[in-house]
């Protein structure tokens, strides 16, 4: 027998209603940051608005791991592609901690940083491909680079004369010397590794205002490793790419339903593939941004705030959601299984 129309949207609404529940009671705090083990599947860093959070068995139990630190945001992390039992955690308000045993003990990394505190944001890290203790940070006080894996900063901002705040870092992994950044205004780009920065706003602003630092704000940005001469920015109004390595902007994906791009990263396992999150969940394009399918199955809210591929198999991703925890998919974001909350066992 065929169920009633009415019956049949009452019933639907009943278990989105359960489902929302079952998927949110408990885990309110949003995922703000989601860092995988380089090489081993089962360990997994999670930020939240409060604690840092490891799992050891692939998100069945948590342990907080925010004893000696401060009582100020965790922002960023970063595992050590090299030695991997060495974490960084970038916060609002106290610089650069680290940890040398996986998040047991930590220590403040403040020489060179003194300005980053208070109300500063260390917004990411970025290794150079090939040496591990070679790093540079994004901060609101602008880009700081280490030779000695954070031992010693110095601001690298030679050339951002109209911003200080830099939200985003992507570096040419074929060029270590080219870098991007994204920030309050617009794109600068450097070709000796941070010494000096160039404006490379072409395309992303009117021609009137290209000069001036009333540039779009960029949040997110990525090298495409199989095409290095390709880069894409996403930004408070929509995602850009270059073909020509920053020299000019086409404004892209127009048809994604939210414009507010929270997270873009391209899969680093098939060419052209590029997964972006936000308001309106996790969208997925094969062909460098022309056309999108949403990915959303299983997803309780769509409210992503974080968005990460498993550095050992491709085909797993995380997502972290503004009010229903964390999601976890094996096919490629295809369908999401909810995975038990962050927080330590009762």
């Amino acid at each position: 027998m065929t169920m009633p129309t009415c019956f049949r949207g009452l019933l639907s609404a009943c278990c989105l209603l359960a489902s929302l529940c079952l998927s949110g009671c408990g885990r309110s705090d949003a995922i703000v940051v989601i860092t995988p083990h380089p090489a081993n599947p089962n360990i997994l860093y999670v930020a939240t608005n409060d604690y840092i959070y490891k799992t050891r068995d692939g998100g069945e139990t948590w342990e907080n791991l925010s004893k000696g630190m401060s009582h100020s945001r965790v922002i960023s992390m970063a595992v050590d592609p090299a030695y991997p039992a060495t974490v960084y955690a970038g916060t609002k308000g106290d610089a650069v901690f680290k940890s040398y045993d996986g998040g047991q003990r930590w220590v403040s990394l403040r020489a060179g940083l003194e300005d980053v505190t208070i109300t500063s944001v260390v917004n990411q890290f970025v290794f150079d491909p090939a040496e591990p203790a070679h790093i540079f940070v994004a901060t609101t006080m602008g880009v700081f680079e280490t030779q000695n894996a954070g031992e010693q900063w110095q601001k690298r901002m030679d050339g951002m004369k109209e911003v200080l705040m830099v939200v985003t870092l992507a570096l040419d992994p074929t060029r270590p010397q080219v870098m991007y950044a994204g920030t309050s205004g617009g794109v600068y780009k450097t070709v000796n590794g941070g010494k000096g920065w160039k404006k490379a706003n072409n395309g992303l602003v009117p021609p009137e205002v290209l000069k001036s630092s009333r540039a779009l704000g960029v949040t997110v940005m990525q090298v495409d490793p199989y095409a290095p001469d390709t880069v894409y920015a996403a930004t408070l109004n929509g995602i850009y790419r270059s073909r020509d390595q920053a020299q000019s902007w086409t404004r892209i994906a127009q048809s994604l339903p939210d414009q507010m791009i929270s997270a873009l990263l391209l899969d680093r396992a098939q060419p052209g593939t590029i997964y972006v999150a936000s308001r309106e969940g996790v969208h997925r394009s094969r062909d460098r941004g022309e056309t999108w399918q949403a990915l959303n199955q299983g997803l309780a809210t769509l409210n992503v705030r974080s968005l990460v591929q498993s550095q050992v198999d491709p085909k797993v991703w995380y997502v972290g959601t503004n009010g229903s925890g964390l999601y976890r998919s094996q096919n490629g974001g295809e369908s999401w299984t909810s995975m038990p909350p962050v927080k330590p066992a009762a």
